[in-house]
């Protein structure tokens, strides 16, 4: 890419809003949403002024269970604004920019439209989508100004192990470049106290919600991690994109941190279950492969025989049910199949899957 603006939309989130929508929905990737009552909240909680940079209630309940300092922590409108105002502080104009492959298509269109020149490393199928550290190493060179990756990895749910991030931030490091990783779905290992890379340099930049791991994404509850002069560099920046943040969900925010182990317990207990459907589904499926990760929300299959688009739309048009075509990923032959809603819906569209393949062959 060069360095003007060259995307201007994202393309997966459009499709989302407007085409994703199925009377069994595998299409998305989160926890089915609380609703209000679940929080178990009344109108003495909530407030709807505030403002100044951070909601210190908030700030201190998320520093307490990532063990950050506040003044490390940047608020933002879930992961997704959180991603954008990173970058938006990270990358210049031609900036070269390593971006892992396959990627979620809006973080990825958030660099191309800050002007980002990127570059990609593979994490492919056949390796069960580890990250290779040498090919990563061979295409970083002394320009490279930001590495990019998600962990747990969208769209596989694979989790990279501790060394390999530790090594990783050890080769940004020689060049003097930023690491940014959205940890969002790493909330789905439902730690007390949740690992973050943020802990091994500042070289780290750190993105993450309670959107898709506790069912919260109408709070639009999300944060950055960095280095104090870059935090404070971001709140600044925010001023000329989101100014003054909606009060009332940071104070629902703060009730949901206060409940949140009840929350991820509930969490937790359908993701087991869903996750065991979803793998003796793959047992009796050949026409797919797939890899299969210990944590997440989704998988990623591999369709066999060629036609993932065909298959996609039938069973869409016929069997109301929708699936992420993996083209959005820049994977055509794979499909992502989200097993975080209610699991009686899980268990309908996998079966309408089984049905559009065998149609499909």
């Amino acid at each position: 890419m060069t360095a003007s603006r060259a995307v201007l939309e994202s393309s997966y989130m459009n499709w989302a809003k407007t085409s994703s929508q199925g009377q069994f929905n595998l299409a998305t990737s989160g926890l089915a949403n609380l609703s209000i009552h679940d929080l178990e909240v009344s109108l003495d909680d909530l407030e709807l002024t505030g403002g100044g940079y951070g909601y210190g209630p908030l700030m201190e309940l998320i520093g307490q269970r990532y063990r950050v300092g506040t003044e490390s922590i940047v608020t933002a409108a879930g992961t997704s604004f959180a991603n954008h105002l990173a970058m938006a502080a990270l990358i210049k104009p031609g900036d070269r920019v390593l971006f892992e492959h396959p990627a979620y298509e809006p973080m990825l269109s958030t660099a191309g439209y800050f002007g980002a020149n990127i570059h990609r490393f593979s994490r492919s199928f056949d390796s069960g989508f580890r990250i290779d550290l040498d090919e990563l190493h061979s295409k970083l060179t002394a320009d490279t100004r930001l590495i990019v990756l998600t962990n747990l990895h969208n769209p596989s749910s694979v989790l990279i192990d501790d060394d390999t991030v530790r090594q990783l931030g050890e080769m940004a490091r020689e060049v003097k470049a930023r690491v940014l990783i959205d940890e969002v779905y790493l909330e789905t290992l439902f730690e007390q106290q949740p690992r973050t890379a943020f802990h091994l340099g500042n070289e780290f930049v750190i993105t993450s919600s309670l959107t898709k791991a506790f069912g919260l994404s109408g709070l639009r509850c999300g944060w950055i991690f960095a280095e104090p002069e870059l935090a404070k560099r971001m709140w600044l920046l925010n001023d000329l994109f989101a100014a003054t943040p909606v009060h009332a969900g940071e104070r629902l925010s703060v009730l949901a941190f206060q409940q949140i182990e009840k929350i991820a317990t509930r969490a937790k207990s359908l993701l087991n279950h869903n996750r065991k459907l979803v793998f003796d589904f793959l047992d009796s499926t050949p026409q797919l492969a797939a890899v299969r990760p210990e944590f997440g929300t989704t998988v990623f299959p591999r369709l066999l025989n060629p036609g993932v688009d065909t298959f996609c739309g039938l069973l869409r048009e016929k069997y109301q049910t929708s699936v992420v075509p993996g083209s959005f990923f820049e994977m055509p032959a794979h499909f992502r199949i989200g097993f975080a809603g209610d699991t009686e819906s899980l268990v309908a569209g996998l079966e309408r899957i089984k049905l559009a393949l065998a149609e499909v062959e």
